[in-house]
């Protein structure tokens, strides 16, 4: 996510570039470009293709139409970047009150209550970055080896879905702590309904990035959107002559733009520069509930590279 220390100028902004949905499109925007300035030369200088020319009414038709159908996309694709944000802001508040419910419904004697509040909790941030790692379709979950014991942490990166794992490991500790009446009833029904509350964020994200946008629909509009910037130059060359290319230019970015925006936005979890800070995010947990435990020596929260945080 690009984050500013504080808010850019209007004039920076406008003459803004790089990370931009300028840059991404430029490419598209320059054979668009190209397509216009041949056509209208053939325009004005074949005389027998000036009968082929079309008028404008057809594209503000359909221009209106697009910007509406885009207009819609692009809403959905943010309610899913949104939506996404919102879990996983509730995955900051539900393991924060998790961390600090197995710190004072669990009983430990004198000796062993260190440790113990530690081992519960550190699975709470391992299960923070499994989810991050899970979301991202990651390779390498060896940095889980920090959080819990080797061998458990080996296991549950072997598995298909390692935060279910770190959960359900979780759940057999607690299990036992109960067995050996170290929690009470009580507790246990608190501390599981707060296992659930991580296990239904887990599978809202999941749903978010296993359900796109129906293909048909985004490639439906990237269609629209071609064609009608590829022809815009016929329904604009008998009014606009040989300014019919910048004229081109200026719409067809507005669509093209609009078009990109909606794919950024399409997922959340990714590591594009306009993706949520998940790491950051992550992190941030992981201090918050060192710090409940006493510890001093805490890793240093992410700063954004280059402006960005990832």
């Amino acid at each position: 996510m690009i984050v500013h220390e504080q808010r850019p100028a209007w004039l920076r902004l406008v003459f803004s570039y790089r990370r931009t949905t300028l840059q991404n499109v430029r490419n598209r925007l320059g054979l668009v470009f190209f397509v216009s300035v041949i056509t209208t030369w053939l325009e004005l200088e074949v005389e027998w293709l000036q009968k082929y020319s079309l008028t404008a009414i057809p594209f503000s038709l359909i221009g209106l139409t697009l910007g509406i159908v885009l207009g819609f996309r692009n809403n959905t694709s943010y309610d899913r970047f949104w939506e996404g944000r919102k879990l996983w802001g509730s995955l900051v508040n539900t393991s924060r009150t998790l961390a600090r419910e197995l710190m004072t419904v669990t009983r430990f004697d004198d000796a062993t209550r260190s440790a113990g509040h530690k081992d519960l909790v550190y699975r709470v941030i391992g299960f923070v970055h499994a989810l991050r790692l899970h979301l991202r379709a990651a390779k390498d979950w060896s940095e889980l080896e920090a959080y819990l014991p080797s061998a458990e942490a080996r296991a549950a990166a072997r598995e298909s879905n390692p935060p279910n794992a770190i959960l359900h490991d979780l759940a057999e500790k607690l299990r036992a702590l109960r067995e050996r009446d170290q929690i009470s009833e009580y507790a246990w029904v608190r501390l599981m309904a707060s296992l659930s509350e991580l296990s239904n964020i887990q599978g809202a994200c999941e749903r978010i990035k296993s359900t796109p946008i129906p293909h048909a629909y985004t490639v439906l509009i990237h269609q629209i959107v071609a064609s009608y910037c590829f022809l815009l130059p016929f329904g604009l060359v008998g009014q606009v002559g040989v300014l019919t290319p910048v004229v081109v230019l200026i719409v067809s970015y507005t669509f093209l733009g609009l078009d990109d925006i909606g794919d950024e936005l399409e997922e959340p979890f990714g590591l594009d520069v306009h993706d949520l800070p998940l790491e950051h995010i992550s992190r941030n947990i992981e201090i918050n509930l060192r710090e409940r435990l006493g510890e001093t020596n805490l890793p240093a929260a992410t700063a954004a590279k280059d402006g960005v945080l990832a």
